[in-house]
């Protein structure tokens, strides 16, 4: 944050009034921290950066807004449901359900280059799926499904936020994926 003087932003380059009806010029920034601080001006650092994947911001108290974990049911004013143009009660997904499906697309991903292989073996009688592939596949949805039970798992939003930490050893080196990308090689 910038200079302040009674929680009011002083802009570099520009000229400022104190409350005593005082104009100190706008090259005021030559002054030391010492004669800043005689003048009344106070440094304001910024807010540490925030994961804009789990907060929404920061209160006027500078506490994060954390995003929702589970899905939140849309209401009016009232507490009436609001509704979609079919009459469905509109929902707003939390970071559990986005992620969730995420890796659902991740896993897809992984296994569209070998489906061929899966439909040929299905159609073909003579053809079966080699076990290199097949064992490939279940490690594939295996990962899936056990990231997804450790998104389901977070009870809280630092348990859900540290999905995002890989393992690390003694000297801080990582040891392996972190939960939230442990895929089979």
């Amino acid at each position: 944050m910038p200079w302040k003087y009674n929680n009011r932003t002083i802009r570099v380059g520009k000229a400022w009034t104190d409350n005593n009806g005082v104009t100190h010029p706008r090259n005021w920034t030559i002054w030391s921290a010492e004669e800043k601080a005689g003048f009344g001006l106070v440094w304001e650092d910024d807010p540490a950066p925030f994961d804009n994947r789990f907060y929404w911001g920061r209160d006027a108290d500078g506490n994060l807004i954390e995003r929702s974990l589970v899905d939140i049911n849309e209401v009016d004013e009232d507490g009436d449901p609001l509704l979609d143009e079919n009459g469905d009660q509109m929902v707003t997904l939390g970071l559990k359900s986005v992620w969730k499906q995420t890796i659902k697309d991740q896993a897809a991903s992984m296994l569209a280059p070998t489906d061929w292989m899966v439909v040929k073996a299905s159609e073909v009688a003579d053809y079966s799926l080699p076990s290199d592939v097949a064992t490939a596949r279940a490690a594939i949805r295996a990962a899936s499904n056990a990231i997804e039970a450790s998104i389901d798992g977070a009870s809280d939003m630092a348990a859900f936020v540290a999905l995002w930490d890989a393992p690390v050893d003694n000297d801080g080196n990582p040891t392996g994926n972190a939960p939230i990308n442990d895929w089979p090689e």
